[in-house]
C-alpha cells in the first residue's frame, strides 16, 4: 500500500470540532425559532380595556406610553398613575407640562419613581410603590415589544397582584413583516434576547435560593 507522504495527506478535523459546529448550529436554529415564537406572541391588542384596575403604572423608555397613561387616568381608569423610571431633576410640573397636560388635576393623581434604571428596576420600584398604597390590581402600559419581559418581572415581584397588559404601539416599531425593517428587527432580537436573559436569571434565583433553603433545612 502506497503512503502519502504527509504534506500531501488531508488534514482530519478532531471529532471536538464537528460537535462544537453542531452544538453551535443548534443553537442557532433554537435561538432562531424562539425569536420568531416570541415576535408572533407579542400583544397585538390592548387587553381588557374597560378593566378599571386600582392603579395605572407607566414604564418610561419609549413614545407614547406617557400619553396613554394620562389619557387612561383621565378616563378614570384607577385611582392613581405611577410613572416609574423618571430621570432624576424631573418634576411633576415639568412632565404634565411636556405632555401639555394640566399639572392642577391631573398631577394630584400621578407620582413619579426616580429609582429604576432597567425594567427589573421598574418592577421592584412599583411593588413598593403599591404596597404602600395597599394597591392589588394594576394596568400596566409599556410597548408591545416591552410587554412580555415587563410582565415576567412584575408578575415574579408581584403574584398576588392582578396585571392588566395595556400595550402601545410605537409607530416606527413594524411588528408585521419585522424582518424586512431593519430597526424594528434589531430592536426585537435585543428585547427577546433581553427577555432569555431575564429567564435565565429568574431560573438560577429560584435554583439558588431553593438549594439554599435545602441545606438550611438539612443543617
Amino acid at each position: 500500500m502506497q503512503i502519502l507522504p504527509a504534506f500531501l495527506r488531508r488534514p482530519q478535523r478532531p471529532r471536538g470540532t464537528f460537535r462544537l459546529i453542531a452544538l453551535g448550529l443548534a443553537a442557532l436554529v433554537a435561538y432562531a425559532l424562539g425569536l420568531i415564537w416570541f415576535v408572533a406572541n407579542l400583544p397585538g391588542a390592548i387587553e381588557a380595556p374597560v378593566r378599571r384596575t386600582d392603579a395605572i403604572v407607566v414604564l418610561t423608555g419609549g413614545s407614547g406610553r406617557l400619553g396613554e397613561g394620562l389619557e387612561l387616568l383621565r378616563r378614570d381608569m384607577a385611582e392613581r398613575l405611577f410613572v416609574s423610571g423618571v430621570y432624576r431633576g424631573v418634576d411633576l410640573r415639568e412632565l404634565l407640562r411636556v405632555r401639555e397636560e394640566d399639572a392642577g388635576n391631573l398631577g394630584q393623581r400621578v407620582d413619579l419613581g426616580h429609582d429604576a434604571d432597567n425594567t427589573l428596576g421598574n418592577a421592584r420600584e412599583t411593588a413598593r410603590w403599591m404596597a404602600e398604597h395597599g394597591y392589588s390590581s394594576l394596568r400596566l402600559v409599556t410597548g408591545a415589544y416591552h410587554m412580555p419581559r415587563s410582565l415576567l418581572e412584575f408578575r415574579r415581584l408581584m403574584p398576588q397582584a392582578e396585571i392588566v397588559a395595556h400595550p402601545v404601539f410605537p409607530p416606527h416599531v413594524r411588528q408585521d413583516d419585522w424582518w424586512r425593517w431593519p430597526g424594528t428587527a434589531m430592536l426585537l432580537i435585543g428585547e427577546y434576547t433581553k427577555y432569555l436573559l431575564a429567564q435565565v436569571r429568574i431560573a438560577i434565583h429560584a435554583w439558588t435560593t431553593e438549594s439554599g433553603a435545602e441545606q438550611a433545612a438539612s443543617g
